[in-house]
């Protein structure tokens, strides 16, 4: 991961990206509603796929809450679209292309599999509050029960 790894207390960097079947989605203009983001590597990769499924089933949970949800990968929009409909997602995905937003969350930098060095994605969650500071981080996600965890801590900030 890079250097410049966001924290809780942070204030979330602003962005505008491209939605899957919609319009492009402006973190500012999503305030004060809280706002999870959580970053993944690959469209219809078993984690990915898992995580996407687990978000799409709590999604009705979220918004009772008020919360936004959206993954964020470096796939196109097409790759996007063909997830979304291959696995019946209902949780909206954004399109990072040029990993601009990833590199300004910090998510984007060296891993290892395998044996192997490559750049790309750390699977990592930001829950956003009202004020678009940081409320939580969730880094090096594994995805088990990552969704419902993710769904109390928005509970308890939606509870203060």
């Amino acid at each position: 991961m890079t250097d410049n790894m966001l924290n809780t207390g942070d204030i979330a960097p602003d962005f505008t990206l491209p939605q899957d079947g919609g319009d492009p989605v402006t973190l500012s203009q999503l305030a004060p509603a809280p706002v999870v983001l959580y970053f993944y590597p690959k469209d219809n990769t078993p984690g990915c796929t898992t995580e996407a499924q687990d978000f799409s089933t709590l999604l009705p949970e979220f918004q009772a809450l008020g919360a936004h949800v959206f993954g964020v990968s470096k796939d196109s929009l097409k790759k996007h679209e063909n997830f979304r409909t291959k696995q019946d997602l209902s949780v909206p995905l954004l399109s990072d292309a040029d990993g601009d937003v990833c590199e300004r969350y910090g998510v984007w930098g060296e891993k290892k599999n395998y044996g192997r060095t490559y750049m790309g994605i750390t699977r990592t969650t930001f829950l956003i509050g009202a004020d678009g500071k940081i409320a939580q981080v969730w880094n090096k996600v594994k995805v088990k029960g990552h969704a419902d965890e993710v769904l109390k801590a928005t509970r308890a900030l939606a509870d203060q």
